[in-house]
């Protein structure tokens, strides 16, 4: 096994699961990945891979984070060389809201402020800070460090930001836009920098992050100025399973008149809708492409929203930043359904973006380009690489 360190353990903490790996910050060498599954039930296991080898073993019935942790400390065992050059751990939280504009040293004031922000994530932030709390005890020694979904967008100005609420709405309860995804934006927008040889201070982009959770960014002289997500990861882009903008009187239709409670809609809103909605098949979009060959009409309709939904923000985003300098497509349909790229690019020729489908066609299995004509502004395909980011930034507290 490669040993160049140093390493950073990077740990990505749901609610039932945690993924692991440990990064080399200067190069993004992983030599060892894994991922634990379905905490809290019978079911319980874990998978990781090192040496080029995958390894699966089953966890304790109904065990938690901190027996999950434990178990990647025994990994981590029969690879000393490798764990005696951690130096960090990092970890992904979700919602810093206006707390964190950048990458924090744990400490208590710094899980306080998480713990604060767990009603607006009360799915994520709390299986966050029982990953944090469990990393404490499993490595006592080492800087932890949180890595927030939300920096990035603190850059968003007030006009952005803000829902035409009462102001009252937002001073005392903290309403407004946060945005997610944003340690991936970060990463292809500075990564498109690279590509097209600009300073990041010059360059105006547009990120879409295309997975089962989607969002798009407008970044205008290397800061973020708008994005579709907002309080929550439920606003926006048509999702996986989360159905994007909507009118907001529709939930209170559907408990009044349909007889739905808030937590049947909330889960509708956030679990049944989306592709996976409107297909009435799966929130998988490979599978949707698939079955619109074959005919599938739905399929093809969730499709279709999808791509019509992403057409309308890339249009208003080009609107915000000015003279685009790149469209970067990443995530895992983004960087990998060329079907979905160029549809969407398709409706764009007006605005001075035309695809190459040769090079779009190629571009997927973690490739990273253009794949515009050359008459074309810049279309990029970048594969993302969220945990080397939080790798990085982890590493600038270690001792």
């Amino acid at each position: 096994m490669s040993t160049n360190g140093p390493y950073i353990l990077v740990l990505n903490c749901g609610s039932s699961s945690i993924k692991f790996a440990i990064i080399a910050p200067s190069t993004g060498e992983t030599p060892l990945k894994g991922l634990v599954e379905n905490l809290f039930t019978a079911s319980g296991r874990l998978t990781y891979e090192a040496q080029g080898e995958k390894i699966k073993s089953t966890l304790p019935a109904k065990a938690d984070h901190t027996q999950a942790l434990q178990l990647i400390v025994e990994i981590l065992n029969q690879f000393k060389q490798l764990k005696g050059q951690l130096v960090a751990v990092g970890h992904r939280v979700v919602h810093g809201g206006e707390f964190f504009a950048e990458s924090a040293l744990i400490n208590e004031a710094v899980i306080q402020a998480i713990h604060k922000t767990s009603n607006m994530a009360p799915l994520h932030n709390p299986a966050n800070l029982a990953g944090i709390r469990s990393a404490q005890l499993a490595f006592p020694l080492l800087p932890q460090v949180a890595v927030f979904d939300t920096a990035f967008f603190q850059t968003l100005p007030k006009e952005a930001f803000l829902y035409a609420l009462p102001y009252s709405l937002y001073e005392a309860h903290g309403v407004r836009k946060y945005g997610f995804h944003g340690t991936s934006h970060y990463f292809v927008s500075h990564k498109a920098a690279q590509m097209l040889n600009k300073e990041y201070e010059e360059c105006n982009l547009i990120s879409a992050h295309l997975g089962n959770g989607c969002s798009i960014a407008a970044i205008k002289h290397g800061r973020a100025v708008d994005t579709s997500m907002g309080f929550t990861p439920l606003e926006g882009l048509v999702m996986g399973t989360r159905s994007g903008d909507m009118d907001p009187s529709l939930p209170s239709y559907m408990i009044e008149q349909l007889g739905y409670s808030a937590a049947d809609v909330n889960s509708i809103l956030n679990k049944e809708s989306g592709l996976k909605g409107i297909s009435g098949l799966s929130n998988d979009c490979r599978e949707l492409e698939a079955q619109a060959k074959l005919g599938n009409e739905q399929a093809q309709l969730a499709l279709d929203m999808f791509c019509y939904r992403l057409v309308k923000y890339i249009g208003a985003y080009m609107a915000v930043v000015g003279t685009l300098d790149a469209l970067i497509f990443t995530g895992g349909i983004g960087e990998n359904s060329a079907y979905v790229r160029s549809k969407v690019v398709s409706q764009l020729y007006h605005l001075g973006l035309v695809i190459d489908e040769a090079l779009n066609d190629e571009m997927r299995f973690g490739r990273s380009g253009g794949i515009h004509q050359p008459a074309s502004l810049p279309v990029l395909a970048i594969a993302t690489k969220e945990e080397w980011v939080i790798a990085q930034d982890s590493a600038r507290f270690a001792k």
